[in-house]
């Protein structure tokens, strides 16, 4: 149903005092107002919806669990303000990898109603490097160009984290880009020249710039510090625990296309207590998602928090609604992710830095 909505937007240019309609379909079609200063702290203002493209779970629902589960965790995340998202596999074994993808799949084909966009899946796993696993079991695999194959067609794979290193794994990178894949570099211990001809073949990002990838260092190989001087394009994760903020200011310097991912997990809206990441149980503590050794295993946090984390961490605020909106959008082509003439009217009401409401498609999502 057509609509309007007044007050203080944030369009591509900036703040703006006014109104934006939409029509039946949900589409932006006009957005009227004159320019204006931010809106105070605890004024209300109206942004896009965020795009979540690294998101294992949420509402105890976990990405690798079937259909429903998919569509649990979509409804959970809808509700905290991500109106698309890219639900995330984890390393396993293939036969459950190719059930997480047709769950996936299914919940894309058939969405719940009040759910985040399923923009197709977010492949992590197995074909990353042992040597760097951070949370992932230890459950990977040598590239097998027949068994990628057969996952490519099962549902959309949105996104791919390999590691380059790996035999084979340029012939990886190019069947992923064939298929349509945006390729990231993660889990991974490549060197710089293995780093530089992945770019030159088009690979396109990087996977949660810093952790589970060879440290930033001066001297030597260093995949953080190849991100830095070389990458177009990179996720991290904005909980200020896997990532503080001098890092993600660093990043945000270096990488013109960075932008921000949960990295959350079944545990997010839950208490604490023992969760599920994938096929391993972790816990829940004091905010944290942990492995059983005490390592970070995720998150529990919404793009919302995220939002909230980089304006803590020194962020403008219309930078860090880039980040966790615009740029992850336009990384995949999104029609959404902005306020303008075109997109879907994907729509978040804050106040405070609270949520006040949700419009998906221009249509209120009730609390």
């Amino acid at each position: 149903m057509a609509g309007r909505l007044s007050g203080a937007l944030l369009a591509p240019g900036g703040w703006l005092e006014g109104e934006v309609g939409w029509n039946d379909a949900g589409v932006i079609t006009a957005i009227e107002g004159k320019p204006a200063a931010a809106p105070a702290p605890a004024a209300e203002r109206i942004v896009a919806g965020f795009v979540d493209l690294h998101v294992h779970g949420g509402g105890g629902c976990d990405a690798m669990e079937g259909a429903d589960a998919v569509r649990g965790m979509a409804a959970h995340h809808l509700r905290q303000g991500t109106v698309a998202l890219a639900p995330t596999t984890m390393t396993a074994a293939p036969e459950d990898v190719a059930a997480a993808l047709r769950g996936i799949a299914a919940a894309r084909a058939e969405p719940a109603a009040d759910a985040a966009e399923i923009v197709g899946a977010h492949l992590e796993g197995p074909f990353i490097n042992p040597g760097c696993l951070g949370a992932q079991p230890p459950l990977t695999m040598e590239y097998d160009a027949e068994l990628l194959a057969g996952w490519l067609k099962l549902g959309r794979i949105a996104v791919a984290t390999i590691a380059v290193e790996l035999e084979g794994g340029m012939a990886m990178l190019g069947q992923l880009r064939q298929a349509g894949c945006k390729v990231q570099l993660g889990h991974t211990a490549a060197r710089r020249a293995q780093i530089e001809e992945a770019l030159a073949e088009g690979l396109d990002g990087f996977t949660h710039l810093y952790n589970a990838m060879s440290r930033f260092q001066h001297r030597g190989d260093s995949v953080a510090a190849c991100a830095l001087a070389l990458a177009r394009h990179a996720e991290v994760i904005c909980d200020l625990r896997h990532v503080e903020a001098p890092a993600l200011l660093a990043a945000w310097r270096a990488i013109p296309g960075l932008y921000a991912v949960t990295d959350s997990t079944a545990a997010a809206g839950q208490p604490d207590g023992p969760c599920r990441l994938g096929g391993q149980e972790v816990k829940k503590e004091g905010g944290r998602v942990l492995t059983a050794d005490g390592a970070l295993a995720g998150t529990a946090m919404s793009m919302l928090d995220a939002r909230r984390n980089l304006i803590a961490a020194g962020f403008d605020e219309i930078d860090a609604q880039e980040m966790v909106a615009a740029r992850p959008a336009a990384y995949l082509g999104l029609p959404c992710g902005t306020i303008a003439p075109g997109s879907q009217a994907h729509l978040l009401t804050l106040a405070g830095g609270e949520l006040q409401e949700v419009r998906l498609a221009g249509r209120l999502i009730e609390a």
